[in-house]
């Protein structure tokens, strides 16, 4: 049989590249060309106590691909309860051992780390900001008894897997397992996941068929219901206000226009694994609210970002936007979406509808991207001070339009505001295209209120959504406020490019546009119930009251 090689999702920070993948042979001491795996990070093994880590991007100049090894000595950063053998023996189950450790997690190293088996002159001065995934790629070196299955074969698996594929694979190899293994027997199928099952009938980016009013959305409403009620449990035990690394891509509004996302997926890679085509061992991805409303995919959108979260809770970030509101969505389209495609009974409290409504009081507030950049869906409004302000709000969370507390105005404030008109225009100012009946509680905040707020709480930017612009990207006080809007042609009547914001290393903002294309005007939801619809409130998709 071959050699099993670990190829790990480490994620030292830098931008995506290609690069030829080399994995080290422990047994044999000498290097197997593997076939080559683009957009990853860097590949990694572990043999007795050290972790060697090969490829991947420097960290100073996060833009160019480079062919260094280092090593790292685990038993100096991390205690293990030690056993009759070393650390990992050349065990595999070492990685499991790992993970239960929280190894998985961030770790920071903040030394140099020397390089004993390669050129001793290519080695990393330093590495920070250290990742392991949860999941990792295997390769089998083929040799003449090799099956033709597994020869050249390259797989992507769960670090808690890693050992039963091992010994599935390479069952008498002693170097990795030791010459007392008992024979393992063939185990059991891995039964898909639900979050799986949705990843794999949404995550299409060059399905570009764009859907029906009266197509029937295509799972069921108990399946739903569970995967929401997956995706709570991770949400409700983040914080309100979650903290970021980079690099990360950000997007804006989606308003339920599925075929927008997948454009920007099919164009700047997707939130899957590398071996897929995807990038999530390189990216981080932080979506900004409102993913439903006016357009007809949002059971498309919400569900395919929360099956998202649930496989990757640590690199996925849904934050609350304005129209994540059962005051809202019951009158913009979602509602009538869900009464249509799925038969929901939208008074029923455990309806599809109203499900979703209740997650959506979970959802954090606000991100922060490295202590640097401030994330949120609207704004900063007329009342928020400091991120301490956010940071102890409770959730759930049901919005209060008729504002009567502070707790109620900031909330509006965060979710609803925009700023002024531009640069020249300062201080707090009516709102009356959000706010018709000039109650005051919209509001928009000028140039003078960003640089003071950016000043008070040590950051370097805010980034919100919230708003139609025409560019999908918009500057505003002196570049210190950016808003990006990723729905093209909004309300089918915009004509507006679409944008996501993608965040390097050294904090470097690339912004990618996506421009309208030719659809039918059936894709929108443009009857609304007026009559309906909270007093004073307007509905005209030409003006700005509900981006």
């Amino acid at each position: 049989m071959g050699t099993l090689n670990i190829i790990g999702g480490g994620r030292p920070t830098g931008r995506i590249g290609e690069l030829p993948l080399e994995a080290y042979d422990v047994d044999t001491g000498v290097w197997d060309i593997l076939p080559k795996l683009a957009r990853f990070r860097h590949s990694a093994w572990v043999y007795d106590d050290v972790l060697f880590v090969f490829g991947g991007f420097e960290c100073s100049i996060p833009t160019i691909p480079v062919t260094k090894q280092m090593s790292i000595d685990l038993s100096s950063f991390i205690k293990i309860k030690k056993k009759e053998h070393s650390l990992l023996d050349a065990k595999l189950v070492g990685f499991e051992e790992l993970v239960g450790l929280g190894f998985s997690e961030k770790i920071e190293f903040k030394k140099s780390l020397s390089l004993p088996i390669l050129d001793k002159a290519n080695q990393d001065e330093t590495v920070d900001n250290f990742t392991l995934s949860p999941r990792v790629l295997i390769a089998v070196r083929s040799t003449p008894e090799t099956p033709p299955a597994i020869q050249r074969m390259v797989k992507s698996i769960s670090l808690k897997r890693l050992n039963l594929e091992a010994k599935k694979l390479i069952p008498t190899n002693a170097v990795l397992f030791g010459p007392d293994l008992e024979e393992s027997k063939e185990p059991e199928p891995v039964r898909e996941s639900l979050s799986q099952k949705f990843i794999n009938q949404l995550l299409r980016p060059k399905n570009n068929e764009y859907s029906k009013l009266d197509r029937r959305f295509p799972f069921r409403k108990d399946e739903i219901i569970a995967l929401t009620d997956e995706c709570a449990e991770i949400v409700k035990n983040e914080p309100t206000v979650i903290r970021i690394t980079i690099p990360v891509k950000v997007f804006g509004d989606f308003h339920g226009q599925y075929q927008d996302m997948m454009r920007f997926f099919e164009l700047w890679r997707s939130p899957i694994e590398s071996i897929h085509g995807g990038d999530i061992e390189s990216y981080d991805y932080l979506f900004l609210g409102d993913y439903v409303d006016r357009g007809t995919n949002s059971l498309e959108v919400i569900c395919l970002l929360m099956a998202l979260k649930v496989k990757f809770p640590k690199q996925i970030h849904l934050l609350r936007g304005n129209h994540e509101d059962f005051a809202i969505n019951s009158f913009f389209g979602f509602a009538e979406e869900c009464e249509k495609r799925l038969d929901d009974d939208l008074d029923n409290g455990d309806s599809v509808f109203q499900t979703l409504n209740r997650f959506f009081e979970l959802l954090p507030l606000a991100g922060i991207i490295e202590d640097k950049i401030l994330c949120l869906h609207g704004g900063i409004g007329s009342t928020l001070k400091s991120i301490a302000d956010l940071e102890k709000i409770e959730r759930p969370i049901e919005i209060v339009h008729d504002v009567k507390t502070p707790l109620d105005q900031l909330l509006i404030d965060v979710l609803w505001s925009d700023p002024t008109d531009s640069d020249q225009e300062l201080g707090i100012q009516k709102d009356l295209a959000r706010d018709p009946c000039e109650t005051g509680y919209i509001v928009k905040f000028g140039p003078d209120r960003v640089e003071s707020f950016l000043q008070d709480n040590n950051l370097m930017m805010i980034i919100r959504a919230h708003e139609c612009v025409m560019d999908g990207i918009e500057r505003f006080a002196k570049g210190q406020l950016i808003t990006v809007f990723s729905a093209t042609d909004y309300c089918g009547s915009h004509k507006n490019a679409g944008a996501a914001l993608f965040i390097q290393k050294d904090y470097q903002i690339i912004p990618k546009l996506i421009y309208p294309v030719n659809m039918d005007k059936e894709l929108y939801w443009m009857e609304q119930k007026r009559s309906q619809a909270p007093s004073g409130w307007k509905d005209n998709p030409n003006d700005k009251s509900f981006d």
